[in-house]
């Protein structure tokens, strides 16, 4: 009894100290790296970011995922990627999609990669006055990349892709395993062509269910530390902040790729053209985590054997499928291995 009551009083102070900690946090600050808007087209956006001491000559255009946000790429100034390989001379860019909405529910992947992804690599190839552009995909955003590389290889110089699904035949992951079954035409009719945020964060959660218990139940041993308090904090409105999608491209991401493979089988067609990944032709730097839940390193590999590039390279980062982004090894490691990549194929 004695011992439930001091473990009681430990966690009402706690809590009082955690109260106190938070009437001092006016603002959660995430992607705060200087960047200008330059191009729009509906929801979807294009930013410059702010670099005086660009050495890369040719600039990289990031695709993210549509599920969340690249705020990821940039969660906090220490722990930012993005600042990373401004700081090595990388000129960036990176594709903002926006909110859809249910003017957005028939959207299509082909708007989206022969659309939008086509009118930012044209805006920034006529601006910088150069015939290509480097790209940088990260997981859905890589596949996206993929494809786009694959139907306009004359404008893309370089490819990296981070932790991107290609092979959608694996089983090694709960999220292959289940979106085999999903049935998806319901999923998105009955949400009016509009899949919510929400639900695709709650399929997320049920992926680790206890990973989300463990960490609520750390919080209280945050309180003594406000820096550690605020990563949290970040990290859990990054989460929170999951667009809905254009239910269109979301049928078809999940029908034609997750349930049919078409992208390496080289059956899906886009805009009228097959999308074969052999026309990949110039480098290609794939990194896969070795510790990837989302998507497993089984499920990237192979892109290697399916491009057509010489020029090829398959890097494995020993970490999870966040950790790419915001860990202490992709500042020291990563960031570095990209941007000499980078450097050396973009005289």
């Amino acid at each position: 009894m004695i011992e439930v009551l001091k473990e009681f009083s430990k966690t009402t102070e706690q809590l009082i100290k955690g109260y106190e900690v938070l009437q001092t946090v006016e603002q959660i600050d995430v992607a705060t790296a200087t960047k200008q808007l330059v191009w729009q087209e509906d929801k979807v956006r294009l930013f410059h970011y702010q670099n005086d001491n660009v050495t890369c000559p040719v600039p990289i255009i990031i695709s993210y995922a549509l599920v969340n946000r690249f705020d990821m790429m940039d969660l906090q100034p220490d722990r930012s990627l993005i600042r990373k390989l401004l700081s090595l001379g990388m000129d960036i860019y990176v594709i903002d999609w926006g909110y859809p909405t249910r003017a957005d529910r028939y959207v299509t992947l082909n708007d989206y990669i022969n659309g939008y992804i086509d009118d930012c690599v044209d805006f920034v190839r006529q601006h910088h006055k150069i015939a290509k552009v480097n790209l940088l995909g990260v997981c859905q955003g890589g596949t996206f990349s993929l494809i786009y590389s694959a139907l306009h290889p004359n404008k893309v110089q370089n490819l990296v892709t981070l932790v991107t699904p290609v092979d959608f035949s694996v089983e090694d992951g709960l999220l292959f395993k289940w979106s085999k079954h999903l049935d998806i035409d319901k999923i998105v009719d009955s949400n009016g062509g509009l899949v919510p945020g929400d639900f695709l964060n709650f399929a997320f959660d049920m992926l680790k269910p206890t990973a989300k218990m463990k960490k609520m139940q750390s919080i209280p041993d945050l309180f003594d530390d406000k820096a550690k308090l605020m990563n949290f904090l970040r990290m859990e409105q990054w989460v929170a902040d999951s667009p809905a999608q254009a239910g269109e491209c979301f049928r078809q991401f999940i029908k034609e790729l997750y349930q049919q493979n078409k992208l390496l089988k080289g059956e899906l067609v886009l805009g009228g053209k097959k999308v074969n990944l052999k026309n990949i032709t110039m480098p290609i730097l794939t990194i896969y985590a070795a510790e990837d839940h989302l998507v497993p390193p089984s499920a990237t590999k192979p892109l290697n054997d399916a491009v057509g590039s010489t020029d090829k390279t398959l890097y494995e980062f020993p970490g999870g499928h966040i950790g790419v982004f915001v860990g202490a090894r992709s500042q020291k490691e990563l960031g570095p291995t990209i941007s000499k990549w980078y450097m050396e194929r973009s005289k």
